[in-house]
């Protein structure tokens, strides 16, 4: 675990920091989750080549350190973000860098629960994503985005040519509305109690601990972090399936998902802070595989630019988007077209 349990709790330290010193501390949170990652993916590619992925027991007990420690953050931030104790510039930098690691380590992590073997771990998932206002999303993704990604099917799987704010709308949602459909469809005939059901009273009961917490200002609080890291979210299905799709193998029979079907990026520190989340390809081909195992093959994998969350602000601008991706998803999708 020597790369990822101190890149993905360097930043719990300094958000903890933050929410009780604010000024320079809460500044070091954000540069850390921006400007240092962002360096440090260039340093580390010279330093250290890929690692091919393996997998090792201890990474289940970061996963699970990094779920515990999402609520103290998220319901600290509400707190001391409602309360107005620090000053505007550094609440300014604290919200932000709360917002951006809920989006990409939490979501990130949560998203490795979701498919854990272990239903204990599987819970914590859901309830991460439950706490950020966005349950259906652990329906959205098992049930409909693992089924029919890179398709036409799958709501999160973004269009050749679709503007990142049109697909967020679309993925919302579609994936809303497809993540009911799968699971009433499953629980037909069957009784028991809808995961929907599950996630609305879990986020209302989200929302009311905020309440209690810090009243209204709490609640506007948990709503704008809960938005801003929903986007980040949205920003990682965009640009890891943008214009990629299967190919029909037979009439209303697609191919199955291969690795030419999700974008992915090899820069070592984004990928050990966002639990290897961007080498997206070989997750599709093994969801159960624990993070530290997944693999990158740069001959078979659609490869991104630059890494992971510098990719998803080039998205927020979509002319500046499509004149990077657009020739390269073409490119990928070429040999698929004629079959």
């Amino acid at each position: 675990m020597s790369r990822f349990a101190p890149i993905t709790l360097a930043p719990v330290a300094l958000l903890a920091l933050g929410l009780a010193l604010g000024g320079l501390a809460a500044w070091a949170a954000l540069c850390y989750i921006t400007v240092f990652t962002f360096f440090m993916d260039r340093i580390v590619a010279i330093a250290a080549p890929d690692d091919p992925g393996v997998e090792f027991p201890s990474g289940r007990g970061l996963s699970v350190v990094l779920g515990l420690v999402h609520l103290p953050l998220l319901w600290g931030g509400i707190v001391v973000l409602a309360s107005g104790s620090h000053p505007l510039p550094s609440a300014l930098a604290l919200f932000v860098a709360l917002s951006l690691f809920f989006g990409q380590v939490s979501n990130s992590n949560a998203h490795e629960l979701i498919h854990a073997p272990s239903r204990a771990r599987r819970r914590l998932g859901v309830l991460i994503y439950v706490s950020l206002l966005f349950g259906h999303h652990v329906s959205a993704h098992t049930r409909v985005h693992h089924v029919h990604a890179a398709s036409a099917r799958d709501p999160n799987s973004a269009r050749l040519g679709e503007g990142f704010w049109a697909f967020a709308a679309r993925a919302w949602i579609g994936s809303f509305r497809e993540g009911w459909r799968a699971e009433s469809r499953l629980r037909a005939g069957r009784g028991g109690l809808h995961p929907y059901l599950v996630y609305g009273a879990g986020s209302v009961a989200a929302l009311a601990l905020s309440a209690a917490l810090a009243g209204g200002a709490g609640v506007a609080v948990h709503l704008a972090l809960a938005a801003y890291a929903q986007l980040q979210l949205l920003l990682s299905d965009y640009v890891q399936h943008y214009g990629l799709r299967r190919a029909e193998a037979a009439p209303g029979r697609l191919e199955p998902v291969g690795p030419e079907h999700s974008w992915n990026a090899p820069h070592g520190f984004s990928a050990g802070l966002m639990l290897n989340a961007p080498r997206h390809s070989d997750h599709h081909a093994a969801p159960s595989r624990a993070y530290p195992g997944l693999r990158l093959d740069r001959a078979a994998m659609p490869m991104l630019p630059h890494s992971l969350p510098v990719m998803a602000v080039l998205a927020l601008v979509p002319p500046i988007w499509r004149r990077v991706m657009d020739r390269r998803a073409r490119a990928w999708s070429a040999p698929a077209e004629p079959r």
